[in-house]
């Protein structure tokens, strides 16, 4: 799914207290590209990704997903599109601690289609959880927790998956196996996939970096010749 922003901004607030997070942006990512984006706190990267998936509208400027104007859609189209169009993944897991891994990616499932709990066994199989259905996220580590974060994502069967901070939790091991999985989704089944972090080693593994500075693109570039997620050391 490709995306494509026109002159993009968002702005908080009015007057002398507002607070301009994203500038005029505008950024083409194609279908299937496998983008990094870059920066600091602050730098702009989670209102970037907000705006790609409807979480947020943008103040001016124009958001395209596929061949929808996200930003011009009212809040029950919003809501259809991050439904049918967009799997999210976190920094926090998010899961709810009272159901099983198995439960936690059915919900999800359920929001799209029919065969959800086949779907949500298929999903936690891709991650290699499929020994650990019927745990609940208190008896799972912070990497298997985040894997069953990404089979929810998958279960949706969207093309897009917006990751905001995946392993901002996980150790460097851990870490390394849940972009090795991502990757792997990227190249095996053509998922769009936009990965948000402050570390910049793991831009080394992606086709796209996109560089945010005080709300602007300062650079965006491609890589030649990606590495491996193997590879990476930080």
């Amino acid at each position: 799914m490709s995306i494509e922003l026109e002159r993009a901004a968002k702005t908080y607030g009015e007057g002398t207290t507002a607070v301009h997070a994203l500038k005029e942006t505008t950024v083409s990512i194609p279908d299937g590209q496998f983008a990094v984006i870059l920066g600091p706190s602050g730098s702009g990267k989670t209102t970037l990704l907000n705006l790609i998936g409807s979480i947020d509208s943008p103040t001016s400027g124009v958001v395209r997903v596929g061949d929808v104007d996200v930003g011009a859609l009212d809040a029950d189209a919003k809501t259809v599109f991050r439904r049918t169009s967009v799997g999210f993944v976190f920094q926090f897991f998010n899961l709810i601690p009272t159901l099983t891994a198995l439960e936690n990616v059915e919900l999800a499932a359920e929001l799209t289609a029919n065969e959800a709990s086949a779907r949500a066994r298929r999903a936690l199989d891709q991650v290699g959880l499929s020994d650990r259905l019927d745990h609940f996220p208190g008896q799972l580590s912070g990497g298997e927790q985040q894997r069953v974060a990404i089979a929810r994502a998958l279960s949706k069967q969207t093309p897009l998956l917006l990751c905001d901070e995946p392993t901002g939790e996980l150790d460097f091991e851990t870490g390394r196996l849940i972009l090795d999985l991502l990757y792997r989704l990227n190249r095996e089944e053509g998922k769009t996939v936009l990965v948000v972090t402050h570390n910049a080693v793991i831009g080394d593994m992606a086709d796209r970096v996109i560089r945010l500075h005080s709300g602007e693109v300062a650079d965006d570039h491609l890589n030649r010749q990606p590495v491996a997620a193997g590879e990476l050391n930080w």
